[in-house]
């Protein structure tokens, strides 16, 4: 599934910058799946993402099988964990542990850049289903949400958007 040249999870792997599948979105938003589960026997994978300025990536939801944790790279990443919100600027780790709602965007005015370990793994299948029907099957997305275990508030896009000056880039 992905195109990293790995043969076992208990060899030495260098994972170049350009290696792993990208999804790309018009509004110059990007997947990066670095490192899948199979890669590191389940237990973790790891995501990049690029955000483009005030643009919200994600919905309100609420994770029943994992945790994530989101490094911050390039840029400021704002988020609403539960009631709070924050900002993360470079260098800085934030933990959205499962059972908790969440959201995260962009920010401020330049491209934000984070890293995404998920663990355990599993959730980057998640991402690579939803790819698939982005644009045209909303259906489909509540099928692949309730496979996930991932509960989403579609109607936090607006609130989010207007609260904090953001589009979204789903739409």
């Amino acid at each position: 599934m992905m195109n990293n040249p790995r043969t076992s999870m208990d060899e030495p792997t260098v994972i170049l910058a350009d290696e792993g599948d990208v999804w790309r979105e018009a509004d110059g938003s990007a997947t990066h799946w670095k490192i899948a589960g199979p890669d590191t026997g389940e237990r973790f994978s790891v995501i990049h993402f690029l955000v483009p300025p005030r643009t919200l990536a994600t919905p309100l939801h609420y994770h029943h099988n994992e945790d994530e944790y989101s490094y911050v790279l390039e840029g400021t990443l704002g988020l609403m964990l539960d009631d709070e919100v924050v900002e993360a600027s470079p260098g800085t780790w934030v933990f959205k542990p499962r059972g908790q709602w969440h959201a995260f965007w962009n920010a401020g005015n330049t491209p934000c850049r984070i890293i995404e370990v998920v663990s355990p793994a599993g959730f980057e299948n998640y991402l690579r289903e939803v790819a698939e029907v982005w644009e045209d099957d909303v259906e489909r997305i509540a099928q692949i949400n309730e496979k996930y275990g991932l509960e989403m508030d579609f109607e936090s896009v607006l609130v989010l958007c207007e609260r904090f000056g953001l589009v979204f880039q789903g739409g």
